[in-house]
């Protein structure tokens, strides 16, 4: 039997919160001297829990998890947000340290997690490089003699001696993964930051880590794809709230998982700006699903489907976009969608004018008899552009199904047809030459 390289027992991390000071020594007294006095915490903004209401409250991201890994072996991590799946990433990686349990790790780990992780801003790519190696104990000839396809794989040559502080959010991650996964580590660790790519790119990757995996060399991925899951692993864990809930054939956990997400809403809104999906710049207040005006998770296939995103544009003047991303619950990515007449899928080459600050609402639509009978979600991004930078990324942002209609049953069409489109195209057919 193969010996685990990656061993963790009894792995817990508990967050304290309300213990983060304020950032400078003087608004802490102030908090000290109004918590002393029974009065509410100055610094509360407006919606926001007072701070000293949140004092003692504890997070368990991760609560007595234990699995190993074998050498060679390509193992999933699935789990909807918040889940603990990338804290245990973390973890692994060394980035946070666990509040109890044990992980052991035999061999260098090359890790892909949230975008800014691993990279200095100030350097160039070149240099980004050579840093990455030089953390996994490597020698610069031996850098040197993968630097060329490193560059090759990312397709940045033209930028690999500019700061990556310039790069998009998409230049970004084809560098960084290009490093983690050519620099032969023994363990390849890589989070959901895949999606920002394009469609394109991540079929690279997941070749790429096929190969990893194929050479003998261990892979964990993080993913919402869970096409991507089935076909990269063979061995998946379902992570809810902390707790590993389920584990084996990557095939039966993911079916699992998916039966789980059939129930969720086709509706969610966040009231409070300060906790929405989202930073000081953009922020989700709702997504929804309509047919007919209603709001359906269950949509014949002859009704039209709306799906309306609601958003604050928090800056006067920033140049912000919806990107929508369909995606088929089973065989994964069916297309992506931009709010913007612009038809390019370079974020780069989109056109779009600077928006006032304000509350906006964008709304895509889906034409009937397009969607085949399953299960879908839509992956919602708010995208900043120059420079380029997902704002907010929410994989999983909502599920609905489409139905089969009665009239379909009737004629004997029902049933799931070859792939996640099921467009009634015209056809025209007309003889040409009458046979003899």
């Amino acid at each position: 039997m193969t010996k685990p390289v990656i061993s963790i027992e009894n792995l817990t991390k508990k967050y304290d919160l309300g213990v983060i000071g304020t950032g400078t020594l003087s608004r802490d007294l102030n908090r000290w001297w109004a918590r002393l006095r029974g009065q509410p915490d100055p610094y509360t903004r407006i919606g926001q829990r007072d701070h000293f209401e949140r004092i003692g409250e504890t997070i368990l991201a991760l609560d007595d998890v234990s699995f190993t890994v074998a050498q060679g072996e390509a193992l999933g991590i699935i789990g909807k947000n918040g889940a603990g799946k990338s804290t245990l990433l973390k973890i692994l990686s060394r980035v946070t340290a666990p509040t109890s349990g044990v992980v052991k790790v035999k061999g260098r780990i090359g890790s892909l997690l949230e975008i800014g992780t691993g990279f200095h801003p100030e350097l160039t790519g070149r240099e980004n490089v050579y840093l990455n190696g030089a953390i996994l104990g490597m020698r610069k000839d031996e850098v040197d003699r993968k630097f060329d396809e490193i560059v090759d794989f990312s397709g940045v040559e033209k930028f690999i001696d500019t700061p990556v502080k310039r790069y998009s959010s998409g230049m970004y991650v084809r560098l960084a993964f290009a490093v983690a996964a050519h620099l032969d580590p023994e363990i390849l660790v890589v989070d959901e930051v895949l999606a920002v790519g394009d469609a394109e790119f991540q079929k690279k990757c997941l070749g790429k880590m096929g190969d990893v995996a194929s050479e003998g060399r261990t892979v964990l991925f993080v993913s919402h794809n869970m096409a991507a899951i089935r076909k990269l692993c063979g061995k998946t864990i379902l992570i809810d709230k902390g707790n590993i809930v389920a584990t084996g054939f990557s095939n039966d956990v993911v079916n699992k998982y998916l039966s789980k997400g059939s129930e969720k809403n086709s509706e969610r809104i966040w009231t409070n700006i300060n906790t929405a999906p989202g930073n000081q710049i953009s922020r989700l207040h709702a997504v929804r699903i309509l047919s007919k005006g209603q709001v359906i998770t269950k949509i014949p296939s002859d009704q039209e489907l709306i799906l309306e995103v609601e958003y604050w544009n928090l800056i006067k003047g920033n140049k912000i976009i919806v990107e929508v991303r369909l995606v088929e619950s089973r065989s994964g990515y069916v297309l992506n969608t931009f709010n913007t007449p612009d038809a390019s899928l370079e974020y780069d080459k989109i056109s779009i004018e600077p928006k006032e600050a304000g509350l906006y609402r964008s709304t895509l639509r889906i034409p009937p008899n397009f969607l085949n009978n399953e299960q879908f979600t839509f992956h919602v991004l708010l995208v900043s552009l120059s420079p380029t930078k997902a704002e907010v990324n929410m994989p999983e942002a909502i599920s609905f199904s489409i139905l089969d209609t009665p009239k379909l049953r009737t004629a004997g069409l029902s049933g799931k047809w070859v792939g996640p489109i099921r467009t009634a195209f015209e056809w025209k057919t007309e003889l040409l030459k009458k046979g003899k």
